[in-house]
């Protein structure tokens, strides 16, 4: 979306309108190809919008209690991890994404006596993070 990771919920805003009037499909109305191209083209730009909003750190501020309150009264009942992005499950339902986590981190969560302990410690707050709860409910 060209912007930077210091840009405000609002700037974010701005640019994905802006993106998504230059790319709706129906300014294409005339030329198929081209309006399969705009299809496309702003699909990426909603989901990559709604991506850049969920780890934003207004967004993160806003449900910092909610998250807090997750990852400190509720045990891990589930995890995955693909290309350096573990995905949490809790005991209370939430689920929370987390970026750039190395393979050898997974491990040592695999391999914990306690994985809610280990995480607390060592990915929680040292890791890029978003919910996902909100993005599967809907």
């Amino acid at each position: 979306m060209g912007v930077d990771d210091k840009a405000t919920l609002s700037e974010l805003k701005s640019v994905y309108r802006g993106l998504i009037k230059e790319w709706h499909p129906d300014k294409f109305q005339e030329h198929e190809e081209e309006k399969h191209v705009a299809e496309e083209k702003s699909k990426h730009i909603i989901s990559a919008y709604h991506f850049l909003v969920s780890i934003n750190p207004e967004t993160i501020a806003i449900h910092q209690d909610d998250y807090t309150e997750t990852i400190s009264n509720s045990a891990i009942e589930d995890f995955e991890f693909k290309s350096e992005i573990l995905r949490i499950v809790f005991s209370d339902g939430k689920e929370y994404e987390y970026y750039g986590v190395p393979k050898a981190i997974y491990v040592k969560l695999v391999n914990a006596d306690t994985p809610s302990r280990f995480a607390r410690r060592h990915i929680f707050n040292s890791y890029i993070y978003r919910s996902t709860s909100r993005l599967v409910a809907s």
